[in-house]
């Protein structure tokens, strides 16, 4: 586990616990590290949700699929990240989700219940832990409300420019890098990517963003 130390000293999880005690923490919940390749279904639809994931190396994606089997990506989770946390803490019978490996890609998986129980050794980051854990997720709660407001636009150009804006605004700056390509951008707007395509190519045109690949400046 030392060699993940510096990722899991940046997670939201362990924020304000102490330096000598991380290493006895996850010894106590019985931390686990997994490798994925790119792809690799890392939390399935209808398994009970029991487990939260850290982000070590890679990026994981979170998706949902409709009756038909279209994809809708809800967020991405990028090193010292977390995911499944609200399904975990909620004990969710049936997750709705998948978490999908978006490249090849290092998680640990923590027990939520060894997180929101103290153990019988009594330890003193319990309570510390799960204070962060609350306060992660209601910072997630705070992010699925930006993502209605980019969803709810009416039109394809209204969610790319608010999603744009969004994401310059937390680079703080107009040059930015998104996590998605032009499928997965789609995906996440809830958009045809080819009417996306257009409207990235007329939004060039008329100088109001330039772009190449996944790295956007609004002009």
């Amino acid at each position: 586990m030392k060699k993940y130390f510096e990722i899991l000293r940046k997670c939201p999880l362990f924020a304000e616990i102490k330096s000598d005690d991380l290493i006895p923490l996850l010894d106590c919940l019985k931390a686990e590290a997994k490798s994925y390749r790119k792809k690799d279904v890392i939390i399935s639809e209808g398994e009970a949700a029991r487990y939260i994931g850290i982000v070590l190396s890679g990026s994981v994606q979170i998706e949902r699929n409709d009756y038909y089997g279209n994809r809708t990506i809800l967020s991405t989770a990028e090193p010292s990240e977390l995911f499944g946390e609200s399904f975990a803490c909620a004990e969710v019978k049936n997750i709705p989700i998948n978490v999908v490996a978006s490249e090849n890609c290092e998680v640990m998986l923590i027990d939520c219940r060894r997180v929101m129980h103290s153990c019988s050794n009594a330890c003193n980051f319990h309570s510390q832990m799960i204070f962060n854990l609350m306060k992660t997720v209601a910072s997630k709660n705070i992010v699925f409300h930006q993502k209605i407001e980019i969803t709810s636009k009416r039109s394809t150009r209204e969610k790319l420019m608010t999603y744009l804006m969004f994401q310059a605004k937390r680079a703080k700056q107009s040059r930015f890098e998104i996590p998605f390509d032009r499928q997965e951008l789609a995906d996440y707007l809830g958009v045809d990517r080819s009417g996306l395509s257009n409207e990235i190519s007329k939004l060039k045109t008329e100088g109001v963003i330039d772009c190449r690949k996944n790295h956007f400046e609004l002009l």
